[in-house]
């Protein structure tokens, strides 16, 4: 019995993080819509999505996207009110740290 030929795909240059989920950039919002902070730690796809459901969990919070940089400081916008200590427990309750803190 012959066994089928596969095709191995090649890895994209410069690809991080866990292989769970790409790491391509996302469109954000320009930071003159909302404020801006940097995130530590976040390596992919999954990570992204906890950081903002754990912002947007935040009372007057209307939107919250991250531009990952994995390995480096990701950037998070946020757009209505929120106090700089809630981002930061949100942004730790997902497992990350905002930069500098």
């Amino acid at each position: 019995m012959q066994t089928p030929s596969r095709t191995e795909l090649p890895l994209a240059a410069g690809s991080s993080g866990c292989g769970c989920c790409s790491s391509e950039a996302r469109p954000v919002p320009p930071a003159e819509t909302g404020v801006e902070y940097g995130v530590e730690g976040l390596t992919c796809g999954g990570c992204v999505a906890g950081v903002e459901k754990a912002v947007l969990s935040l009372g007057g919070v209307e939107s919250a996207a991250v531009e990952l940089v994995p390995g480096g400081v990701s950037r998070l916008v946020i757009t209505g009110p929120a106090e700089l200590s809630a981002v930061r427990v949100a942004v730790a309750s997902a497992g990350y740290s905002l930069a500098g803190s």
